[in-house]
């Protein structure tokens, strides 16, 4: 089967993807100039420009971006097709494509890597960013976020157990300042403020008998990393509130000292999701199947 048009259009997909010839160029193992030339030759057949390309930058014209919106999910069908005719043996192979926020990726790496040594001829290609996507429009598998985020018409499976949140300080902070024993407590202390993804500064959130509270803290230092955090926490500039994942180290080796515990509430687990109108990849299945038999 001659194949050129399709490479043609996953050449034009990636470099929409990163803005960026170079970086398409080395996603897909060929040399820019190859690249260029690909989509020089596409675009000339077809009579339109799809990308416009400065010595900075390069961005979708507006044809190009209704191209590789109408042309996306027809991609996704035609990949799933051929692994469908050639997945001749019972072990699956290719590449699966997840959207995940870093946090969540470094949570679940564990189960993933161990997915990869129960499937060798399986690949992973893992996108990390903090801003919730649209999986089928950007051509991934599946997806991995909170599970109150994951979008309705989704299938979601369980990939975490639940959590709760926890107030973080190191035992030199607390040597010169009060442990807190309510959240209102909280605005007489230095405080390690957290930015969301679209720029918000996080409130601290609470709840005990049904009573729920959301305290906006004060403090000199907003990050927007976990570890950031953790280091800024330990090193005695403050409190950070961060989940007990990210806190268990910490509390194990008495780096950091857990208070507020009875006010700090749960949160949804973290879920894979995917689109079930189409068929489900072989790679998916069996990353699906891990889950179940972690009995998440």
């Amino acid at each position: 089967m001659n194949t050129s048009g399709l490479n043609e259009l996953e050449a034009v997909l990636a470099v929409a993807r990163h803005r960026s010839f170079r970086a398409a160029a080395t996603e897909l193992n060929v040399s820019t100039s190859a690249l260029s030339h690909s989509i020089a030759g596409l675009e000339a057949r077809m009579g339109v420009r799809l990308f416009n390309r400065t010595t900075r930058s390069v961005s979708l014209s507006e044809v190009g971006a209704e191209f590789v919106e109408t042309i996306t999910p027809a991609l996704l069908s035609i990949r799933t097709a051929l692994e469908q005719a050639g997945n001749r043996s019972a072990e699956p192979s290719g590449t699966l494509r997840l959207n995940t926020s870093a946090g969540a990726a470094k949570q679940v790496m564990p189960l993933l890597l161990e997915y990869l040594r129960r499937y060798p001829r399986m690949k992973l290609d893992i996108v990390t960013e903090g801003r919730l996507v649209d999986i089928v429009a950007q051509g991934f598998d599946a997806g991995i976020r909170l599970g109150d985020t994951v979008p309705q018409d989704m299938i979601a499976v369980d990939i975490s157990p639940v959590q709760r949140f926890a107030v973080l300080g190191s035992p030199d902070y607390f040597v010169s300042n009060p442990v807190p024993v309510s959240p209102m407590d909280l605005k007489v202390h230095q405080c390690i403020r957290s930015r969301m993804p679209g720029g918000a500064i996080y409130h601290w959130e609470f709840e005990r008998h049904g009573e729920a509270l959301a305290i906006e803290v004060q403090g000199a230092l907003t990050l927007d990393n976990p570890s950031l955090m953790l280091e800024a926490a330990r090193a005695g500039l403050g409190l950070t509130y961060l989940t007990e994942w990210n806190a268990a180290a910490d509390l194990a080796k008495g780096t950091l000292v857990r208070v507020l515990e009875e006010w700090t509430p749960s949160f949804d687990r973290l879920r894979l999701y995917y689109p079930g109108r189409r068929h489900v990849p072989a790679g998916l299945r069996a990353l699906i199947g891990l889950i179940r038999e972690k009995g998440f």
